[in-house]
């Protein structure tokens, strides 16, 4: 399917006042390893504190105060990971507003450093707004890969929001006190564009090698002889950034904001051309989200040169028996790695990979 890359993975985990756990620790000494216990007992909470180790944020919430245990204010999450045979530890200090990364002990001067060193793919109940929401949800998540690949895109990315902030900052001057001249504007303009062009060239090579993953997986799951595109849109295609600030000005100094650009960027998912979004059953997207989740991984396992960490939560009880043991087939096969999991049924995960790789359990 692609080739054997060596295996990154988490030996350990201790947590203090992260979410609903005060302090904790735990081991994962099995390949596979089932996170089980009652709703409500920490299971997915648990799962994202990996997470959180390889990316330094939730996988959940976007805001950090939300992974702090009611009633403090911070939290502390270290893991213990073996990198290609080697023994490191990662430790990620939220306190007040202020993060901090270390390395063996030793604090990373830029967070952005971390990111790519260890690499998780998620898959979790709520991710078919990956298919059914708005266009941001889908840049994030490219963005999200191609940022673990590329530190250029990283920060080319950065950069742009920051200026796109500053140039819609300007727009919105100009109701008020119009500006002279226009130098400051033009900074702005050159410098979106700049970034730009190279953001588009990333994402359009990306989709070139994403797709026939995408089709393999999409087709193992779902044994269907659908035909998928995936169509990348974009203000570029047409011209560049440049030509659309210049000749849009009017539009945004009446709307007060940037309305062309990248951060419009866009992907179509369809089935046999016809918009999966709208008119594609629940198996369907189904399939479809776990096939973009499992050529996410691929590709980053190809790309980073390592196996990422492989995260499903409480999965097995939104899929019908087809589609859970095509998924297992994938995931008990060559070219993946470690596999943590949650499940409400302990005996359901010994079943699923009977005569396959170890299980470890976890129980709370």
């Amino acid at each position: 399917m692609f080739p054997i890359a060596p295996l990154n993975s988490i030996n350990k985990i201790s947590l203090l006042q992260y979410r609903n756990y005060s302090s904790a620790g735990y081991s994962f000494p099995a390949s596979v390893t089932c996170i089980t216990g009652p709703n409500g007992s920490g299971k997915t909470n648990l799962l994202d504190a990996v997470y959180y180790l390889c990316y330094t944020k939730s996988y959940f919430s976007a805001y950090q105060q939300n992974s702090v245990q009611n009633g403090f204010d911070g939290f502390r999450v270290t893991g213990i990971f073996n990198r290609s045979g080697n023994e490191e530890i990662i430790s990620c200090k939220w306190k007040a507003g202020k993060k901090e990364i270390f390395k063996n002990e030793v604090e990373y001067e830029k967070i952005t450093d971390h990111i790519g060193v260890y690499s998780a793919v998620m898959i979790a109940p709520d991710d078919t707004e990956l298919i059914n929401g708005g266009s941001e949800l889908r840049r994030k998540w490219v963005d999200g890969i191609l940022s673990q690949v590329d530190k250029t895109y990283l920060e080319k990315l950065m950069h742009y929001q920051r200026v796109l902030l500053q140039r819609n900052a300007w727009l919105k001057m100009q109701a008020y006190n119009p500006a002279t001249n226009n130098t400051e504007l033009e900074y702005y303009n050159a410098e979106l564009a700049e970034d730009a062009a190279y953001i588009f060239e990333q994402r359009t090579t990306f989709l070139h090698h994403f797709l026939p993953l995408l089709n393999n997986f999409y087709h193992l799951l779902s044994e269907g002889m659908e035909a998928i595109q995936v169509t990348y849109t974009s203000d570029l295609l047409q011209k560049p950034l440049l030509d659309w600030l210049e000749q849009n000005l009017q539009h945004d100094l009446r709307y007060q904001r940037t309305l062309r650009g990248i951060h419009k960027d866009d992907w179509d998912f369809r089935l046999n051309d016809m918009q999966l979004k709208q008119f594609g059953s629940q198996g369907q997207k189904k399939s479809f989200l776990f096939a973009l989740k499992l050529a996410q991984y691929a590709y980053l396992s190809k790309s980073q040169g390592h196996l990422p960490i492989l995260l499903l939560d409480d999965i097995f009880e939104k899929l019908d028996q087809k589609r859970m043991e095509a998924l297992l087939r994938i995931i008990r096969g060559e070219g993946f790695g470690q596999v943590i999991l949650t499940d409400t049924h302990p005996e359901r995960i010994k079943q699923a990979f009977e005569g396959g790789a170890e299980v470890g359990f976890i129980h709370l």
